[in-house]
């Protein structure tokens, strides 16, 4: 196995730049996980495919305001700061103050040691937040740093929605839509994710109640998508790849929900890699069941050949090529299954990526 295998040809115009205009009126390609027989479908026809009974998991991550634009203090040359994970080992978090890791830009102007600072302005003006640049992150050689965020407002969640950004992909170039439209409609209030959980985006409270009205049960588990997930693997060999850390939660209200579904012969589908790293993480191979699970780390890396132990069907947006999500994919079906489905789907101009269309595969 080579990550050559997972690579395919992305032409540009495939690469959605902007969400469909109805979250579930776009296209969606159902492909039989065994045969590899795919259907050309609109996404609100997941209602065909669900039997009542069934169990969607999704995962209800909100994301944070994380692309912070500013002025570095005493210089005021341009600084860029991503806020990639809250860092609550290093010192406690106060109303005014937390420490994060983060990427910053540019990287050899905001080093430890120098005793840099970022100051982010409002919309009047007005410096509500600043970033101290006080040591290395978890992983120095991707250029992570730690910052230490305070700000004079009576909380920092204020001061983020400030001043802050809804982070989009690296590859969507220039959208000026609502931002909103990168948030799920079921994300619970709290933001936790520097990505968005892209599957979730196509549902819409009426589809989802259409669902539940048919006897489809819906929960959701809480995995905080990090940056990672749009990273390319550059090892020649993906065994070698390092996994990015991802926390996540799976209560026990899902576990019941998902053993009293394969107990009666139904399945649980996962809507997103999210929520399939989330239940497969959860599951306890000794015991051969799902467990409960609270703000645990996880870094389960999902190559063919991997069994799985809780999903058995997944609502998935287009990856990018040579990504550890490719992998996933390629696992719950085959490389080959996969590489034509995603050659169907350029050909009949899916579109692709974050804002992309969905595939189903069951």
């Amino acid at each position: 196995m080579r990550t050559d295998d997972f690579d395919y040809e992305l032409p540009e115009r495939c690469i959605a730049q902007e969400p469909a205009p109805v979250r579930d009126a776009c296209k969606m390609l159902a492909m039989d996980r065994a045969t590899g027989a795919v259907e050309d479908r609109i996404f609100r026809d997941i209602y065909d495919y669900l039997q009542p009974g069934d169990v969607l998991v999704a995962n209800d991550t909100r994301v944070l305001p994380a692309r912070l634009l500013g002025a570095k203090r005493g210089t005021g040359g341009a600084a860029e700061v991503f806020l990639l994970r809250e860092r609550f080992d290093v010192e406690p978090k106060t109303g005014s103050s937390a420490v994060w890791e983060v990427l910053v830009r540019p990287g050899k102007r905001l080093k430890p040691g120098s005793g840099a600072v970022v100051d982010f302005a409002d919309a009047s003006g007005a410096a509500v937040l600043s970033a101290e640049v006080i040591g290395w992150g978890s992983d120095e050689g991707k250029g992570e740093r730690l910052v230490r965020l305070t700000t004079p407002l009576d909380s920092l969640d204020a001061a983020l929605h400030a001043v802050g950004h809804t982070p989009l992909p690296p590859y969507i170039k220039g959208y000026a839509g609502d931002e909103e439209m990168y948030q799920t409609v079921f994300s619970r209030q709290e933001e936790k994710s520097a990505a968005a959980p892209t599957a979730g985006l196509h549902f819409t409270p009426e589809l989802i109640e259409r669902l539940r009205a048919k006897g489809v049960e819906w929960r959701t588990v809480e995995l905080e998508v990090g940056l990672d997930t749009f990273r390319v693997v550059d090892e020649d060999d993906p065994e070698k790849h390092a996994i990015h850390t991802e926390f996540y939660t799976v209560s026990q209200d899902v576990v019941d929900a998902c053993d009293a579904a394969h107990a009666r012969g139904n399945r649980v589908i996962a809507v997103g890699t999210t929520s399939v790293r989330s239940l497969e993480s959860a599951y306890d191979r000794e015991l051969g069941r799902l467990r409960a699970r609270d703000r645990e780390a996880t870094s389960l890396y999902i190559l063919p050949g991997y069994e799985f132990g809780v999903v058995d069907a997944l609502i998935t947006n287009f990856h990018v090529p040579r990504s550890t999500l490719m992998m996933l994919v390629s696992a719950f079906s085959t490389r080959e299954n996969i590489m034509a489905a995603y050659a169907h789907a350029i050909e009949n101009d899916y579109r692709m990526l974050s804002f992309g269309d969905a595939m189903f595969i069951h």
